[in-house]
């Protein structure tokens, strides 16, 4: 979510019923935020991924693809490869699929529908796995960063990005978003603590401290 889609003054949410859409799009609002969302999260999205390579036999996985323009921007950088996109929103696979239908016929990009506790794919399937403004939402953080794992190849890249990032004493102009969408988030240690126990390794964390952007990398062990 961009300062767009946070609060106004006063801390009232604007467009609440919008706005909520951000943790599962449904219906025509669901496709309005997504498209909002695609542009909006566009800067924060570019600055993260510039902190890691792709190479062009890359198999590519994004969990939480919502409006699919990072499936978009992957593809690009594929030949040999291809990318996935997962998100549990019949919406916003219905909105990747529309957004990336060339690529989805030439075999580069797939979309599925699907959680990310329990992901339709094999033990050490991809490459990179990503996950853009997702992970505020996981149902059980640890356990899913386990299922990450598991279908994340040996050495393979993790990658998050958030415009939220849990610092002490800072957190008050986040409360109504908070208890609209049900989110969590997360501190820099707390990311890093989380990952070493589920199975990771190599941690670097970058940030953008004038947009309160986050993004993390991390390798499987």
């Amino acid at each position: 979510m961009s300062e767009n889609d946070k609060v106004n003054t006063g801390h009232n949410i604007e467009n609440k019923e919008l706005i909520v859409n951000a943790r599962k799009p449904v219906g025509e609002l669901g496709h309005q935020i997504l498209d909002r969302m695609n542009k909006s999260h566009e800067n924060m999205a570019q600055w993260g991924v510039s902190h890691f390579d792709i190479k062009e036999d890359d198999l590519i996985l994004d969990i939480g693809c919502g409006g699919g323009r990072n499936l978009e921007r992957f593809a690009t950088q594929i030949t040999t490869g291809k990318v996935v996109g997962l998100d549990y929103s019949e919406v916003s696979v219905e909105k990747s699929i529309k957004l990336n239908k060339k690529s989805i016929d030439e075999g580069k990009v797939e979309v599925i529908q699907g959680s990310v506790s329990e992901m339709p794919f094999e033990d050490n399937t991809f490459d990179i796995i990503t996950g853009f403004e997702t992970i505020y939402f996981w149902p059980d953080f640890i356990n899913d960063l386990k299922e990450v794992n598991r279908v994340l190849k040996k050495d393979g890249l993790l990658f998050f990005c958030n415009e939220a990032v849990y610092r002490e004493g800072e957190m008050d102009k986040y409360d109504d978003l908070v208890e609209l969408l049900d989110m969590k988030i997360y501190s820099e240690d707390v990311l890093k603590e989380s990952l070493q126990k589920t199975g990771f390794k190599d941690f670097e964390a970058y940030t953008d401290d004038e947009n309160d952007w986050i993004c993390i990398i991390a390798k499987k062990e």
